[in-house]
């Protein structure tokens, strides 16, 4: 059992175990102890504990492995597993005493407890140049922004905090309006935005830009239905010069060399590439879910099981995965795709190299190259931002606040790369839009791990998923419930904190 949340934050998992002046503060019990002055005497010290925070987003309880995805794709109309696996998530079942739920929660308070007092600490140094604290503030408003932005979409109304807590306070804090949270990082984003700078280059290659910060911005706006703010923020990156759509759709995603994984339509990821890279450390598990596990999973007899694997090492590549984010029947079916959506082929496979497989997988998600991808070792980049998405963001707020006219130059823009033949809109209602950007953003981003919180947002999450096709050996249709649009707090941190239901005693449902 994972030690509680109240203690692992008030220790601050902080990775400060890689900054030598550091020692002292993995011992401190409160607030009143801590000087910040004492952390930081260099530019240095003070990037490796950013660095620090970075890399608890490689968590594989966030995004590496299975981690967010639990929340934000699975257990929708998109992605399952080819077995039993995860069915707590897939089939709805799982409740307030769920480990995963924990893990995700106290991972997500360790961004924010250790972006609270490096924040301060950072500020407060006299030993931290003016230039370098401007963009270590902005990471880490960034860096806060982000957990809060999850936080607030998978549990809503959350313990909020923006400076250290005593051991005492967090006993006993209570959770706060989500849309208060929403607004207050909104604020932090548009100082974030400020603060760093438009781009990077070498080994700072995957820190987070201004242009990221606007990015989550416009998701905070979208998230709470904030159509201006979500176009306006939308569009701010979009003009900015910085970001093109790619020609190729499946070059979004290829990331067989290291060295080239960073393109121009991607806005932010979260690096593990491994090589030349300040903040990785750790190789990426989640393209294990999305490579097959072909000795396992698919029906070939050992002749054609070697014959296979013979071609697929003569490319130097393996199918040693996990098969666990494939993609659900309908997705699957390219006659439930527009006739002459280019995206499908170059998204979903169903045979390889002229070997039929069992099941179809998302060849856009998947690294089977054996150099650089070998099972458990991965150094696939988990994207998190791409400007197809702002594209898409910016017609539907368009279309919500105006009608149809000036949105489709918007979503017309990502068709074009879509079709050989162009297939714009025109001639729609506002209704039709509507409905129609939605199975758009499915297309577009199928299987990249956003899709379950726009079934949230659009209010049709229970309908959708009651309506789709699954797998035998899960069961969603018939347990998800209008409170599965939330998660639960977790049962363990309830137990610590009973004040976590003053405002609240049915738990999101759960109770």
């Amino acid at each position: 059992m994972k030690t509680n949340f109240i203690l692992k934050i008030s220790t601050c998992l902080v990775l400060l175990a890689i900054t030598t002046s550091c020692n002292d503060f993995l011992e401190e019990k409160s607030k009143s102890q801590l000087s910040p002055n004492s952390f930081f005497k260099s530019d240095g010290e003070a990037q490796l504990a950013v660095n620090g925070v970075y890399q608890i987003y490689h968590n594989k309880s966030l995004y590496n492995d299975v981690g967010l995805d639990k929340f934000y794709l699975h257990g929708a109309d998109e992605v399952a597993a080819n077995r039993a696996e995860d069915s707590d998530v897939h089939s709805y079942t799982f409740t307030e005493a769920s480990q995963f739920i924990l893990d995700t929660y106290m991972d997500l308070y360790s961004v924010v407890r250790n972006c609270d007092l490096f924040i301060e600490s950072i500020e407060k140094s006299p030993n931290v140049s003016g230039d370098y604290r401007k963009q270590a503030v902005g990471e880490l408003l960034f860096l806060r922004a982000l957990a809060y932005f999850h936080l607030t979409n998978i549990w809503g109304d959350v313990p909020y905090f923006r400076t250290l807590l005593s051991i005492d306070e967090l006993a006993t804090i209570q959770r706060t309006d989500k849309n208060i949270i929403r607004q207050e990082m909104q604020a932090d984003l548009q100082k974030a935005f400020e603060l760093l700078p438009g781009s990077y280059t070498g080994v700072d290659l995957g820190r987070a830009t201004k242009w990221a910060a606007a990015t989550l911005k416009a998701k905070y706006h979208m998230m709470a239905g904030e159509w201006q703010g979500m176009l306006d923020e939308s569009v701010k990156v979009i003009n900015s010069g910085q970001f093109t759509l790619l020609d190729d759709y499946a070059e979004v995603f290829n990331q067989k060399d290291p060295l080239k994984q960073y393109n121009k339509e991607i806005i932010f990821v979260i690096d593990f590439t491994g090589k030349n890279r300040v903040i990785n450390t750790l190789a990426s598990f989640r393209v294990n879910n999305y490579n097959p596990r072909i000795a396992r999973d698919e029906p070939f007899d050992m002749t054609q099981l070697q014959a296979f694997q013979k071609a697929l090492a003569d490319r130097n590549e393996n199918m040693t995965g996990y098969g666990k984010a494939i993609p659900l029947p309908e997705l699957a079916d390219k006659s439930t795709w527009e006739e002459g959506d280019l995206r499908y082929d170059k998204s979903i496979v169903t045979s390889y190299l002229g070997f039929k497989l069992r099941w179809p997988y998302f060849s856009k998600m998947w690294n089977l190259d054996q150099a650089n991808s070998s099972r458990d070792n991965s150094t696939n980049n988990n994207i998190v931002f791409r400007l197809a998405d702002l594209y898409l963001m910016a017609a539907e707020a368009e279309n919500e606040l105006n009608g149809p006219s000036n949105a489709y130059p918007f979503v017309n823009k990502v068709r074009e790369r879509a079709f050989e033949i162009d297939k714009p809109w025109s001639g729609l209602t506002q209704q039709e839009f509507r409905l129609k950007i939605r199975d758009e953003r499915k297309y577009e981003l199928s299987g990249e791990g956003g899709r379950k919180m726009d079934l949230v947002r659009w209010g049709v999450l229970v309908e959708t998923v009651k309506k789709t096709l699954h797998r035998p050996f899960n069961n969603p249709q018939d347990n998800i419930r209008d409170r599965h649009v939330l998660y639960p707090l977790p049962q363990q941190e309830i137990l610590l904190n009973p004040r976590l239901l003053d405002t609240d005693p049915t738990n999101n449902g759960y109770r």
